[in-house]
């Protein structure tokens, strides 16, 4: 966690005192960083402009400059530009809004304050903190916050390096639509789940809180050459549905939560993965780093190269 340098701010005080003092009543006074509302602020800092344009066009100005305390994860140019968004005057207005809001909390929160979990934005729905074993901040497992407790008159500003989105397809959905892709992945998961009844136990809203290990199809094969079998229709089916409940975590845990050597618990009673972060892997399933925190409405997926036995 970044926490200001209590130090540093007494000697810059003092400096600011004496300079006060050796001006005439007649010398403007410059306006202090709290001085300024959540848009002057970031109209101030030269990293924010698309932020400020993107803030005019949805007609939020006002919401951002109005009294009050809120909170504001302001990505930067560099994060627009990452996320595609190069001229906001192509998007439209609702959609511009939504996703600036997402961004806004209507309180003060402090990096002091600052814990894993989940926190609801201005939009309506929930975004989720995670502090890595580095003690960085995270925000749905992909935008790190990179500066905070910029301070302004009517709330703070957390700097991030990725706009977020607010997902909108559940963990069954977003495996199934990898399903249909040019080059298909989790076919086997997907119908490993159906058969066992068990896609509807992966597919929720943001009130549920899940995490799935989800093996790829290369795992899926390995797994039938290892039990001689041709496919998950010729595996029992309570056997499936064991192994399939024993990849599913139920709690929201994004790779920033994960510790070493931690246990988490599975919806397989009495089952449990152990974390392994040296290695990186879950049991003895290494995690595909380029596939890791894909954010559904009810939780998290993580991509493995291994099927797990339980």
């Amino acid at each position: 966690m970044i926490k200001k340098n209590q130090n540093l701010l007494g000697l810059l005080f003092s400096v600011m005192v004496l300079m006060s003092s050796s001006c005439s009543d007649d010398d403007p006074v410059p306006m202090e960083s709290d001085d300024k509302s959540i848009v002057e602020l970031a109209q101030s800092d030269g990293r924010f402009s698309s932020l400020v344009a993107a803030a005019q066009r949805a007609e939020l100005i006002d919401a951002l400059s109005a009294d009050g305390s809120i909170t504001v994860f302001a990505p930067t140019d560099q994060a627009f530009t990452d996320a595609g968004i190069t001229d906001v005057s192509a998007i439209a207005v609702d959609d511009l809004e939504d996703v600036l809001i997402y961004h806004v909390v209507p309180s003060e929160i402090p990096s002091s304050a600052v814990s894993s979990g989940k926190v609801t934005s201005l939009e309506g729905a929930p975004f989720y903190l995670s502090i890595d074993p580095d003690s960085k901040v995270w925000i749905n497992g992909h935008a790190e916050v990179i500066e905070t407790d910029l301070d302004a008159s009517n709330g703070i500003i957390h700097v991030i390096n990725q706009v977020i989105m607010k997902p909108t397809m559940s963990i069954a959905e977003i495996a199934i639509d990898y399903t249909q892709e040019t080059s298909p992945e989790f076919t086997q998961l997907v119908g490993a789940l159906s058969r066992a009844n068990l896609v509807d136990a992966v597919n929720g809203g943001m009130e549920d809180d899940l995490t799935v290990f989800a093996p790829t199809d290369a795992a899926f094969q390995q797994l039938y050459d290892d039990l001689g079998v041709g496919g998950f229709e010729d595996i029992p089916l309570e056997t499936l549905e064991n192994v399939l409940m024993y990849h599913v975590v139920p709690a929201r845990a994004f790779s920033q939560d994960l510790r070493d050597e931690a246990e988490l618990p599975t919806l397989l009673s009495n089952n449990t993965l152990t974390v392994d972060l040296g290695e990186l892997s879950i049991e003895e399933a290494g995690l595909n780093t380029d596939l890791l925190n894909i954010h559904a409405t009810n939780g998290v997926i993580h991509v493995i190269d291994k099927v797990m036995l339980p």
